[in-house]
């Protein structure tokens, strides 16, 4: 799956530990309901923690299996070896999303039986599209497919109906929190999933969630503070500015631009052009972490994308705007509201 910045030193070493601490889970594990079974992907990692979940799901002799793991020959030898010991043959399979360790399987399933369907929103070539409340049926199991964009495009949860479950993917999982490619769906994603009052959760990563309604209310919560502590900051930037249009600022909170009244500036290579306040992704991690942000290595490769991901999902908002100013073309940002 892309890790984007995630793949950095600080990140890879960060995500390494917190992978240590991890509960062990069984490879095979037929005792988590009377309908499901899952099997890890034998791809353990930062990203995976102890690996893709994958999920048998129902009671009868045909079964639908939601993903496929990254393509680990262990993976498939456990599938097939269970579906074979057990007289199984698996009608529909579902994936959550493209990310490659939750399809990479999926060849090796079609080797085994091609008569297995997969279904995927956004599908690829040889594969079914799944649309929003399309239910998928089987002996012992109903499953509902919920869009849930942010994580990808194409996310995907399904409703377990008779054991009011969730299987959330990647949108949330069974230890930490996910990432998101687009924070605005992610976010919007997060309030549809807790709008369904499912009460546990099979994440695409990790442990059971036994209380799915806690775990979505902190997911929500640790994005929503994260937006208004940032945005508070400008807006504070942006009162003072407001107040005293004459005030002398530090050089942590000054740029050069057009200033509440109007009036021309001239920069210090004598370049007259407009003054406004405002802060760059650097000021704003100052004011937030402190010294911590002063660690450039540490800024660049994870203070400073997180910081980006919540300021341009912001500027969509039309919350903040932003301007590249000085000879480096720094981008600096301030709140476009009235300040109070």
């Amino acid at each position: 799956m892309p890790e984007g910045f995630y793949s950095s030193p600080f990140w890879a070493s960060y995500l390494e530990t917190q992978r240590s601490k991890l509960p062990v889970l069984p490879e095979v594990d037929d005792g988590l309901s009377g309908c499901v079974v899952r099997f890890l992907g034998c791809n353990p990692g930062s990203m995976q923690l102890q690996g893709t979940n994958t999920y048998l799901v129902g009671t009868g002799s045909t079964r639908i299996l939601i993903d496929t793991g990254e393509g680990a020959p262990q993976w498939a030898l456990n599938v097939t070896r269970y579906l074979e010991d057990h007289g199984i043959s698996i009608s529909h399979v579902l994936v959550t999303h493209w990310h490659k360790d939750h399809t990479g399987g999926i060849a090796d399933l079609l080797a085994h039986d091609p008569n297995m369907t997969v279904y995927k929103h956004k599908p690829d070539p040889g594969q079914r599209a799944i649309v929003n409340g399309q239910t998928f049926q089987t002996q012992g199991a109903t499953l509902r497919a919920v869009l849930t964009p942010g994580h990808t495009v194409d996310h995907t949860c399904f409703l377990l109906e008779e054991e009011n479950a969730l299987f959330t993917g990647d949108n949330v999982l069974g230890h930490g929190y996910s990432v998101a490619d687009d924070l605005e769906s992610y976010t919007a994603s997060l309030r549809l999933m807790a709008s369904l009052k499912c009460a546990c959760g099979y994440p695409g990563h990790g442990n059971v969630i036994s209380n799915l309604p806690q775990t979505l209310a902190k997911y929500i919560a640790q994005r929503v503070s994260r937006e208004k502590q940032i945005y508070a900051v400008l807006a504070r930037q942006a009162s003072s500015s407001s107040s005293s249009a004459s005030r002398n600022v530090s050089s942590a909170s000054s740029v050069w631009g057009t200033d509440h009244s109007g009036d021309q500036r001239d920069d210090k290579d004598g370049n007259n052009i407009d003054r406004v306040q405002g802060l760059s992704t650097a000021d704003i991690g100052g004011l937030i972490y402190g010294e911590v942000s002063k660690d450039s290595a540490m800024f660049d490769s994870a203070v400073g994308p997180l910081l980006n991901q919540v300021l341009y999902m912001l500027l969509e908002r039309g919350q903040v705007s932003s301007r590249l100013v000085g000879p480096d073309n720094t981008r600096h940002w301030f709140a476009t509201v009235q300040p109070l």
